[in-house]
């Protein structure tokens, strides 16, 4: 069978790097396979499949071939590289770029010089083999986490490329909605014959689908078997303390009502939420709930259209976005990091501990582009972490990220929470949950339906579990 896919003595360093990312790695994905590409934080999954697509490949310096359905991806031009390849960011925000799905959907065929009724065809028919219907119409800025990973998946496919990558695509999905995904995902593969690659930290959840798997370490990959990577290690939990006697209310939500246009269906109705001083709360609950909103009423980044939020600390708190690349602004790491050591609650030292933590010591020069999307999120958190916030608000500040990594911001969530700051964090990562939280709030139809000990919540539920 040949080749879809095939890394031929590949290896990369991006500029101002110390050593390279990959190095003489080798590989061959067949046509037509479901391929897991697994491996840490940082390792070089994302920098291995965009090399794969030349709109995205990295700037540094490659050696080695990258080949695509037999060809040099370099020669790829922009039209054969769509037909060629597609490819699904980690963030449906970093491709979404319509207003509207519909528009969405044409936007690629219409760059591509697609007739109108060529393109009214494969729309109508991607669209409907995803369901996408009842929505087609709907404003992208409107749809839940899920839908938009959905719409960019679609958008891609209408291009019909016969290798579909694929960057944690379903790190922002809850649970349900992870399961119709990969679901659609393995019928793109066996029913349109789509060779499917994903790198990801999750493969225990797409081995039922893999026909071969890869794992990146150390900057060499080696086959190993689907099987092997069905049962990750638990997530090692920071030491736990007492639970918590009832205080003062660090954060009050009473009766918020919150909708982001006037004809539009209401995010929040009359929601109610108090979180404690010194406790750590969750938030679960589907894609388009309405955490991340909540999230934002209490950083005063919105305004409920009714109803009251107070913050005890609204002079001296934090939020970590679900795209940290909004707190990314400068040239470097070590740039990023002493961006707001001018308030002077941390220095050199401080910074040069977060580096190491970071793992980033030898790469404080390093674009913070160049850092895959976990390595973006750890240090937008350290970031974050090095002003000592009284109140810290993060929205799914696990996501994209290896177990080890998440069991490193556990241990910092404990540390901040440790040190007297009160977290407010919204997440689908049900273990980061068990290993953290103090308090569960269920959100649903705009409201908190439960509130319980994060144990009881666990055990109770049958499908927010860990």
């Amino acid at each position: 069978m040949s080749a879809a896919l095939a890394f031929e003595g590949v290896g990369f360093t991006y500029p101002g790097a110390a050593a390279p990312v990959l190095r003489d790695v080798a590989l061959e994905v067949p046509e037509g396979a479901f391929a897991l590409l697994a491996g840490a934080t940082g390792s070089g999954k994302s920098t291995l499949l965009r090399l794969a697509k030349p709109e995205v490949a990295p700037a540094g310096r490659l050696s080695g071939t990258v080949r695509v359905l037999g060809g040099d991806a370099r020669s790829l031009d922009p039209q054969a590289s769509a037909r060629a390849v597609g490819y699904v960011f980690q963030s449906p925000d970093e491709q979404v770029v319509c207003d509207t799905v519909w528009h969405e959907m044409a936007f690629g065929l219409e760059n591509l010089g697609v007739d109108e009724g060529e393109m009214r065809r494969r729309v109508a028919e991607t669209c409907s083999f995803f369901g996408m219907g009842p929505y087609f119409r709907a404003r992208t800025a409107e749809l839940s986490g899920g839908q938009r990973q959905l719409v960019a998946l679609a958008a891609t496919l209408a291009l019909r490329p016969r290798v579909l990558l694929l960057d944690e695509p379903t790190s922002m999905l809850d649970p349900l909605a992870e399961k119709d995904f990969l679901s659609l995902l393995f019928r793109v593969n066996r029913e349109l014959g789509v060779t499917v690659v994903v790198a990801t930290h999750a493969p225990e959840t797409m081995v039922d689908y893999a026909t071969c798997a890869f794992e990146l370490s150390n900057g060499t990959v080696r086959a190993v078997e689907p099987a092997s990577l069905a049962h990750p290690a638990p997530l090692a939990a920071p030491a736990r303390r007492e639970p918590l006697e009832a205080g003062p209310a660090a954060v009050r939500v009473d009766e918020a009502w919150v909708r982001y246009a006037r004809d539009a269906d209401w995010v929040l109705r009359g929601l109610d939420l108090v979180v404690g001083e010194g406790e750590v709360r969750a938030l679960v609950g589907a894609n388009g709930c309405g955490k991340s909103t909540l999230l934002s009423l209490v950083a005063g980044t919105l305004r409920a259209q009714r109803g009251r939020v107070s913050s005890a600390h609204a002079a001296d708190q934090a939020l970590l976005p679900q795209d940290p690349r909004a707190l990314l602004s400068c040239d470097t790491v070590r740039g990023e990091l002493m961006e707001w050591a001018r308030g002077g609650r941390y220095g050199a030292v401080e910074v040069d501990a977060a580096l190491a933590r970071l793992g980033l010591a030898k790469a404080p020069d390093r674009h913070p582009y160049d850092l895959s999307g976990g390595q973006q999120q750890l240090l937008a958190l350290e970031k974050l972490l090095l002003t000592r916030p009284r109140l810290l608000l993060l929205d799914e500040p696990t996501k994209g990220l290896d177990r080890a990594a998440r069991e490193a911001v556990a241990a910092r969530v404990a540390a901040a929470r440790d040190a007297g700051a009160t977290v407010l964090l919204a997440t689908h990562d049900l273990a980061f949950v068990r290993a953290v939280a103090d308090i569960v709030s269920l959100v649903f139809d705009g409201q908190v339906a439960v509130s319980e000990p994060a144990a009881e919540f666990l055990e109770r539920s049958w499908v927010w579990h860990a």
